[in-house]
């Protein structure tokens, strides 16, 4: 079995060193970890290419209940080759909006 990848806890995360299957457990820990440690805005670089990592990133942000909203970055910080996203605090209490409702 693979070593697990340590990943520095940051306001930013590249998501071009790791393979597509990884990203959406990647991504969910990752966010988790962020907002568990205080964070309030992560982006997510996930790069301009045919925008398929960009459709599987905010696809699962949409699902996330700690998720309170995200954007593509503007130009200086990526453009729609990056994916700002504003967590909810720890200690708020919050549910899942099924995807046909969702505003994001």
């Amino acid at each position: 079995m693979e070593e697990p990848t340590a990943v520095p806890l940051e306001d930013s995360l590249d998501l071009h060193a790791f393979s597509p299957p990884e990203i959406p457990d990647l991504v969910q820990e990752y966010l988790r970890a962020c907002q568990e440690a205080g964070l309030a805005e992560v982006r997510l670089i996930h790069g301009r290419g045919i925008g398929l990592q960009r459709k599987v990133v905010q696809t699962l942000l949409r699902r996330l209940p700690f998720v309170h909203s995200f954007h593509d970055a503007p130009a200086p910080r990526g453009g729609w080759g990056a994916t700002v996203v504003y967590l909810r605090p720890v200690n708020h209490m919050y549910h899942q909006v099924p995807e046909s409702e969702d505003t994001r």
